[in-house]
């Protein structure tokens, strides 16, 4: 049997530093269950020791939050359980030493903090703000959500495209499983019906809440038809995709529906939204052939607070010609299929008319009005036949469309200096169509 006098020997020097840490709290752990690895190694081995540290970051948080209403005793209570805790994570102390003092920390936190006033709801602004900030970070550094309202970058990239269902009378709406697949697929549905006779009078503009689209009204004699939810139009509005107008912003003619007749009836698909890599860039300069998103201030002849996407061409410093042969030249030297990312746009059949939204390489002038001499007043300007040249500043970048039949691009307005760069393009997040994730590099 043990010599009893053993229990009341004195402390050594090690076991008394330990006991005034402990003291009011739990009884002093025995030496079996203290742990010698350093507190980095316990860190990542124990739950319970990041437990204790991040109950003391945050119990320090709050006592330093409401020092300025807190009475001594209490601030003197908290701090010394704080370091109580804290000098049992030091110390090695096991688990369930580390667990009574957690509790007594929290004993302490809980008699003498002041409640705050909502404290769930202020929990949530908080969670909010920080994930608000975060986001921003990510879309400032980052990636930065944009989405394409024009067809200029069709077939690779797609904006908002519609059909007119008034033209169809066979069409049949899908219902079931069918008609998520085209939720997915960024498909929606205007669909309206005369009430009563009456003469179309206005369509108002969608009323917005930050991105979305909340509704939208369409007067036909004294009766009101809201859209609830309307989509995206892109650049054409409801009025244009419609039939009723040719341009944004003319007046709406005064066309008589009956009762029973479809007011309109359009299917509209959501153009492409990605994420536009915001980094890269920093680090490297664009290569010739990816597409890229620029701001078009200070580029003449567009509007100054806008995003356009288009594929790089040209650099600083090159020479650039349009051939009659639908190719691209750079200092001289021809762009075929063979060139990195050009590989589609120049797949087309050189027996083929170039052809909207189709590849058909690039256009200058002379070949539009060859194929198309009713249709384009210049559609390249700097381009009129394969002889001119326009050699690209020393800083800067020519961009042209992949739907060269239907894109207002540097054939027309020139370039761009580096400065307008934002980045290039990463990933489709919505629809969720063949050109889904990095579906269009296919």
């Amino acid at each position: 049997m043990a010599n009893p006098k053993k229990r009341d020997a004195k402390p050594s020097r090690k076991e008394s530093a330990a006991t005034p840490a402990a003291a009011g709290s739990a009884a002093p752990i025995p030496e079996g269950e203290r742990s010698s690895l350093p507190l980095l190694v316990r860190w990542f081995q124990s739950q319970t020791v990041r437990h204790a540290l991040a109950m003391c970051r945050h119990v320090r948080k709050l006592l330093n939050h409401q020092r300025d209403i807190l009475s001594a005793d209490a601030i003197a209570a908290i701090s010394a359980a704080i370091q109580t805790l804290r000098g049992a994570v030091d110390n090695g102390i096991g688990r369930a030493g580390l667990e009574q003092e957690m509790k007594n920390l929290e004993a302490a936190a809980n008699k003498w903090f002041k409640p705050y006033p909502n404290a769930s709801a202020r929990e949530n602004v908080e969670v909010l703000l920080v994930a608000l900030t975060v986001a921003m970070g990510i879309r400032t550094f980052f990636l930065q959500p944009f989405k394409i309202p024009t067809g200029s970058m069709q077939p690779t990239l797609f904006g908002v495209t519609s059909q007119n269902l008034l033209t169809t009378p066979d069409f049949k709406k899908p219902s079931g499983w069918g008609a998520v697949k085209e939720w997915f697929g960024g498909v929606s549905y205007v669909h309206k019906v005369a009430k009563a006779d009456g003469v179309l009078t206005s369509v108002s503009a969608p009323v917005k809440l930050l991105i979305f689209n909340l509704w939208q009204t369409i007067t036909v004699g004294e009766q009101e038809y809201t859209v609830l939810f309307p989509p995206d139009y892109g650049e054409q509005p409801l009025e244009m995709r419609a039939g009723w107008t040719e341009r944004p912003g003319a007046r709406v003619p005064p066309i008589q529906f009956h009762a029973g007749e479809d007011i309109v009836n359009l299917r509209v698909v959501a153009g492409d939204h990605l994420f536009v890599d915001r980094l890269s860039y920093n680090f490297s300069s664009p290569a010739r052939g990816e597409i890229i998103v620029f701001a078009t201030k200070n580029i003449p002849d567009l509007p100054q607070d806008q995003f356009y996407i288009k594929r790089m061409v040209a650099m600083g410093g090159e020479k650039v010609q349009i051939g009659d042969d639908r190719h691209l030249r750079i200092d001289g030297k021809r762009l075929d299929a063979a060139t990195p990312h050009f590989e589609k746009v120049y797949s087309f059949d050189p027996k083929t008319p170039p052809l909207e939204s189709h590849y058909s390489g690039h256009l200058n002038d002379k070949v539009a009005h060859k194929y198309y001499p009713q249709m384009f007043i210049n559609l390249a300007r700097l381009f009129p036949d394969e002889s001119a040249v326009f050699e690209v500043r020393p800083d800067g970048y020519m961009v042209m469309g992949d739907n060269t039949m239907n894109s207002y691009d540097s054939r027309n307005w020139g370039d761009f200096p580096a400065s307008n760069l934002i980045g290039t393009s990463f990933f489709v997040y919505w629809p969720i169509t063949d050109r889904f994730g990095w579906g269009y590099h296919r």
